[in-house]
């Protein structure tokens, strides 16, 4: 196994030996996303706390709607062709490369199959990040380069395992991806606790499902979204479990991926090739990953409340992009459930936009900036991980 990790801005000529970058795991305004974290917020953030129930008390004397964080989801801003363009400009422009673009959002494949009746993004593959529950958590696994013939019927096949979640059928169902070889099956982001179960039980149910299952998973992501500290984490659960760690962005907004895949192969198929038989990747982290995690957090964020003005009508306010049951349990967006969105959130989202200003942004990079002793990869001997 031979894997390597490096950064752009410490070796700025490390993509010479090679020919393409890999873009793994973007998303796309096709992904649901769920706002289920925003209670998990609320319970440690009195004022945001109380600002809910608030809203919750006047949702349901005005309009009798109970709201519901867990039926809710909001869905990112990049269409499928802007996403699909994000990805290839960075590759392309800034590093002068070609570039594989894998989009994979939350169990559906509607934008790969959508951009393979356009020219630019015909050999686009078909793939998917699925939502697997566990045990008492849910894991994603990115699923890339499906065969297209078959795609739909394999997603209704997970779609039915996760409302009906049964070990066996999972074994199965993960036996019947590794049998074919140009399929690329990754853990995604496998130290994030989505469940909000705990760390440490997170990890033992994680080390249950590699357990059973880790034959069938051929690499562990280090994630553009994802902090140094975590991914770090999931550095030593590779080196533990013996596996490859491979580059995914996790991109739900405007940035391109924080994290890409160098590679020698010309094609999707041939990369996954050098992940699954050959055991070899090089992730390479783009300098945007140097910017402080909290700031970027805020940057996505702020992608997603924007108002895209170009875009068709429905999706151009956040308030069109973000949907919620009504009184009768149909799910609609929140531009039809209110007439304006209420003060406290348009206060919040004011604040957050200072951080757009010049003077406040560069205070904030200051302000939040990690030591560079801090922004390294160790391995378990404590030696940094870099080609």
């Amino acid at each position: 196994m031979q894997c390597k990790v490096s950064c752009l801005w410490k070796e700025p000529l490390v993509c010479k030996p090679y020919r393409t970058a890999v873009s793994l795991h973007g998303h796309t305004n096709r992904s649901k996303e769920g706002l289920y974290f925003i209670v998990e917020f609320a319970s440690r953030n009195r004022l945001l706390r109380r600002a809910l129930a608030t809203q919750e008390k006047k949702a349901q004397y005005k309009s009798a709607i109970t709201i519901d964080f867990w039926k809710a989801y909001w869905t990112p801003p990049l269409p499928p062709l802007a996403a699909f363009r994000v990805e290839r400009t960075q590759i392309e422009h800034k590093l002068g490369m070609a570039g594989i673009i894998s989009l994979s959002d939350h169990d559906n494949i509607e934008a790969p199959m959508q951009l393979r009746v356009v020219p630019e993004a015909r050999q686009i593959p078909v793939s998917v990040e699925w939502s697997v529950p566990f045990g008492e958590t849910v894991l994603h696994l990115g699923i890339h380069n499906l065969p297209s013939a078959q795609a739909e019927s394999i997603l209704a096949q997970f779609a039915e395992y996760t409302r009906n979640p049964h070990t066996p059928r999972l074994t199965a169902l993960l036996a019947m991806l590794q049998e074919n070889p140009d399929v690329l099956v990754v853990l995604n982001h496998p130290m994030w606790d989505l469940a909000g179960i705990g760390r440490e039980r997170h990890v033992h149910v994680l080390s249950g499902f590699l357990a059973k299952l880790g034959m069938f998973i051929h690499a562990f992501e280090l994630g553009g979204l994802r902090s140094w500290e975590e991914n770090q984490r999931v550095l030593h659960l590779a080196e533990g479990w013996n596996q490859p760690v491979i580059a995914g962005g996790d991109r739900h907004g405007c940035e391109p991926s924080a994290v890409l895949n160098l590679t020698e192969a010309q094609s999707l198929p041939e990369f996954i090739h050098e992940v699954r038989k050959q055991r070899r990747t090089h992730v390479l982290f783009m300098p945007q990953y140097r910017e402080p995690f909290v700031l970027r957090m805020v940057q996505s964020v702020l992608d997603v409340i924007r108002e895209y003005p170009d875009y068709p009508l429905g999706s151009r306010r956040w308030d069109e992009r973000v949907f919620h049951p009504d009184r009768h349990g149909v799910i609609r967006p929140l531009s039809a459930l209110w007439d304006k969105p209420p003060a406290f959130i348009d206060l919040v989202f004011a604040a957050m936009r200072t951080a757009e200003v010049g003077p406040v942004r560069q205070v904030m990079q200051f302000a939040l900036a990690k030591p560079e002793h801090q922004m390294r990869f160790l391995s378990g001997n404590g030696q940094e991980v870099l080609s």
